[in-house]
């Protein structure tokens, strides 16, 4: 009986371990969203920006942050069309659609206070993944 108790106890243990182990983390995807700020939001004063920003914007920031990283950054001192561009980080492209979907209920699509001129995703070197892939069937021929 002692027996029969230790070996469910040590699979209790090492079965997550080992499924924890087999299980791949999916790639985060990198999503540059392009956008040049509006006649809308640049009429605005500096206070009233940030206000909206930090009552409207952070909290979608927020609510997806446990699998939606946002990073957001400056650019019109250095191209003509977009003034600014958020990179976003994450593996769960549900969780991306919920923060577009939820940024869209704002005046930032609404007013518009951003036009959104491009939206690109990709994955650090998939290439490899695809070559790894072929390489696999290739193997199994």
């Amino acid at each position: 009986m002692k027996n029969l108790f230790l070996t469910f106890l040590f699979l209790a243990i090492i079965t997550p371990l080992l499924a924890q182990k087999n299980m791949k983390t999916p790639k985060p995807y990198t999503i540059l969203v392009l956008m040049n700020a509006s006649s809308k939001w640049l009429s605005l004063t500096r206070d009233e920006r940030n206000k909206y920003f930090e009552k409207k914007v952070i909290p979608i920031f927020e609510k997806v942050s446990k699998s939606v990283n946002v990073r957001l950054f400056d650019s019109e001192y250095f191209h003509a069309k977009v003034s600014d561009f958020m990179i976003v980080s994450t593996s769960n492209l549900d969780d991306y659609k919920l923060f577009i979907e939820l940024l869209r209920d704002t005046k930032i699509y609404g007013e518009p206070y951003f036009d959104i001129v491009d939206i690109i995703v990709g994955q650090e070197d998939a290439f490899l993944d695809f070559n790894e892939l072929l390489k696999k069937e290739n193997d199994e021929k």
